[in-house]
């Protein structure tokens, strides 16, 4: 069988991470890098063993050796790039946040829905196992609370991508979408959402803290700042037992699951099964189904998340 094969754009920290993942991936590889600079494509491509680099996106697309494009621009760049990909029929991994903006993040799914495309936001937190053992144990009972923090203190530079407007810049997008999206996870979509923060001088969200209300009283208490640094671990309750996760708790390496009837425990992560490996093998397996989503990981529940955060930063305002 021959190997599934990856098209990266961009060149950025997080495009090396996963491309090194892909790398060391039994059966897959990385075919192509495309760049808006075809000195950064070229230098990557050759880091990672692949045979061709791209000094544009739309050539990386077209690509007939690649079967699958990882997104891995700034946010305000994903949707050109999904749309070229669409457009060239290839199965997409988009980093998070799906899109900058909920009206991105709707034309994308659109556009694969309608070219009977796969499109899957690359949220690792959610095909981390310590992570999908607290979503599946049922000895938790009723999960009650989720309680998840991410912050680090980074200067202000408004032409960091972290704090540029036009780049999708802000607390939320970039760190917020992990603690809300863990309660999103194991509480789903809340029906009501308070927060509360700043801004920072050119208008981009530095810090918001706020709380998730549930039905029945369940909630979630959910923090993020790129103004101080914060404990980044998380708490998952339920009527029977609780988790622990330890920093960082959207790449657990550790948990411990503990209950007045039971044993504190402990559970590990194998280093070779991280969320990366995780939504890499989703894609390959879903282009092998004809599936074109993921169940782990639904476009629906992205668009969901799009909005969520959408409010939370208008309570800001």
């Amino acid at each position: 069988m021959r190997d599934f094969t990856w098209g990266i754009a961009a060149t950025g920290g997080i495009a090396r991470t996963v491309g090194k993942v892909i790398v060391a991936e039994p059966g897959m590889r990385v075919a192509a890098v495309g760049s808006r600079s075809l000195d950064r494509a070229q230098a990557l491509a050759a880091e990672l063993g692949a045979e061709s680099a791209y000094g544009s996106y739309e050539q990386l697309c077209a690509d007939p050796a690649v079967d699958a494009i990882y997104i891995a621009t700034p946010h305000a760049q994903h949707l050109q790039v999904a749309e070229a990909a669409i457009a060239a029929g290839k199965a997409v991994l988009c980093e998070k946040p799906l899109a900058a903006t909920v009206d991105d993040a709707e034309k994308m799914v659109r556009l694969a829905r309608e070219a009977g495309v796969f499109l899957m936001e690359a949220m690792w937190m959610r095909f981390n196992p310590l992570i999908q053992l607290i979503k599946d144990d049922p000895r938790f009972g009723e999960i009650r609370s989720v309680q998840a923090s991410f912050g680090f203190a980074h200067p202000y530079d408004p032409a960091h991508r972290l704090w540029a407007p036009e780049l999708g810049g802000g607390a939320l997008l970039d760190l917020g979408i992990y603690p809300f999206g863990l309660a999103q996870l194991l509480l789903g979509m809340p029906t009501g959402l308070h927060v509360t923060g700043k801004l920072a001088p050119n208008g981009v969200d530095a810090e918001a803290a706020g709380v998730l209300l549930y039905p029945d009283g369940k909630h979630a208490l959910v923090a993020t700042s790129l103004l101080g640094n914060y404990p980044n671990q998380a708490g998952v309750v339920g009527t029977q037992m609780r988790a622990d996760i330890q920093a960082p708790f959207w790449a657990p390496q550790r948990i411990v699951l503990s209950g007045p009837s039971m044993e504190p425990e402990e559970h590990v992560l194998d280093p070779a099964d991280n969320g990366y490996a995780g939504e890499l093998r989703e894609v390959r397996a879903a282009t092998a189904e004809g599936r074109t989503e993921s169940s782990i990981m639904p476009l629906d529940e992205s668009l969901a998340m799009m909005g969520l955060l959408a409010e939370a930063r208008s309570q800001l305002s």
